[in-house]
């Protein structure tokens, strides 16, 4: 099913993995710990977004399979 609303829903996910990605790996190799909680942080918030952004995508896919029944 093509939809730009979920292939913007899905490019987002994409961009936050990539996100997290880069932070995991930063997070490796610092040593201070004041900046391994900032960066701790960091993917708390993403991961919140990523959350936010699968629950979206789950209410859309819905709401669209609902409205192609509907038109049946």
């Amino acid at each position: 099913m093509k939809d730009p609303y979920l292939d913007d829903l899905k490019d987002e996910f994409q961009d936050y993995s990539s996100q997290l990605k880069k932070l995991k790996k930063k997070l490796l190799k610092t040593k201070s710990s004041e900046s391994q909680t900032k960066i701790i942080k960091l993917i708390d918030t993403i991961a919140k977004k990523m959350e936010n952004n699968q629950r979206q995508s789950v209410k859309v896919t819905k709401s669209r399979l609902k409205q192609r029944k509907s038109k049946k």
